[in-house]
């Protein structure tokens, strides 16, 4: 019996980002955006087949801006 593959949970996702160089979530960031917009074409023109996809992509970005902004905050 094969295992399911496990759902990386809300702490694991942001100490994975945590790790990562500004670069790396710079560019996280813009891929999140890019996502976020053909999920949004795609809801408008009812292809959408995960509507809480939209609701993960949403709350990546915030994760991303949020640790950038501490990181901002800590350089000052």
């Amino acid at each position: 019996m094969a295992k399911k593959p496990v759902k990386q949970t809300k702490a694991n996702k942001v100490e994975d980002m945590r790790v990562k160089s500004d670069d790396q979530l710079s560019g996280d960031l813009a891929e999140l955006k890019r996502e976020a917009f053909n999920l949004r074409f795609q809801a408008a023109t009812g292809q959408l087949e995960r509507p809480a996809r939209i609701k993960e992509v949403r709350r990546d970005i915030a994760r991303i801006k949020t640790l950038q902004g501490e990181r901002a905050r800590a350089a000052n």
